[in-house]
């Protein structure tokens, strides 16, 4: 079997360029990987990313929001993330289960145990064996996330960075408390730093935790 682990953080904090730099590493290594992503990472999955990104989409309930990133997730997991696990692959990915607890629950008040019955299902037994949380200051993050998208050509994704720097900030307290909750899963980097710094960090950290099975299949 391969090996799960996930990147999660608040908006605009680097963890998307460093799982792509974690990718290239662990390539450059001769390891399987798979990079993907949530809301998205598969077709159908990818349909729903464009509604809940979807500024326009502001007002969506939280229930439904919730709603649907368990069913984007469900796909995902069946799709890419479960067979790529069997593959014997390192599957890298953008965002996971941790992310509902952080949006949904601390920063909507969503019930935490409605969360936890919704991702039992969606999950299908599947957890990170390793979560790296990029932490940085929501303020920072939200204006880089406005920079890249003002920058960008493609689809303004920007639901959620058009939140309250309030919520953005019960989302950071979410993911410290899960990291504090479950440290032997969690890795926190400073997102702060430049990132050829929080690249080395997130290598020195991740490298070591690869099951030696894996390096010896690769």
């Amino acid at each position: 079997m391969g090996y799960f682990i996930t990147f999660e953080g608040v908006e605009g904090c680097g963890k998307t360029t460093q799982i792509k730099m974690l990718s290239d590493n662990l390539l450059k290594l001769g390891y399987s990987t798979k990079l993907t992503r949530e809301p998205g990472g598969c077709k159908i999955s990818d349909k729903i990313r464009s509604i809940l990104l979807d500024a326009e989409n502001s007002g969506m309930s939280p229930l439904t929001e919730l709603m649907l990133y368990a069913a984007a997730r469900a796909q995902h997991i069946e799709e890419v993330i479960v067979p790529s696990i069997e593959s014997n692959k390192i599957v890298l990915c953008d965002r996971f289960s941790d992310a509902t607890v952080a949006y949904q629950s601390y920063g909507r008040g969503i019930d935490i145990s409605i969360i936890s019955t919704l991702n039992s299902y969606a999950c299908q037994g599947i957890t990170p064996d390793l979560t790296v949380l990029v932490d940085c200051e929501p303020s920072l993050g939200l204006m880089r996330a406005r920079k890249r998208i003002e920058e960008s050509a493609g689809p303004r994704e920007e639901r959620f960075e058009l939140e309250t720097l309030a919520f953005h900030n019960r989302v950071r307290k979410g993911y410290l408390q899960l990291a504090s909750e479950q440290s032997d899963r969690f890795l926190i980097v400073d997102g702060s730093d430049t990132i050829e710094a929080i690249s080395a960090a997130i290598a020195t950290k991740v490298l070591p935790r690869i099951p030696e099975k894996l390096r010896a299949v690769c």
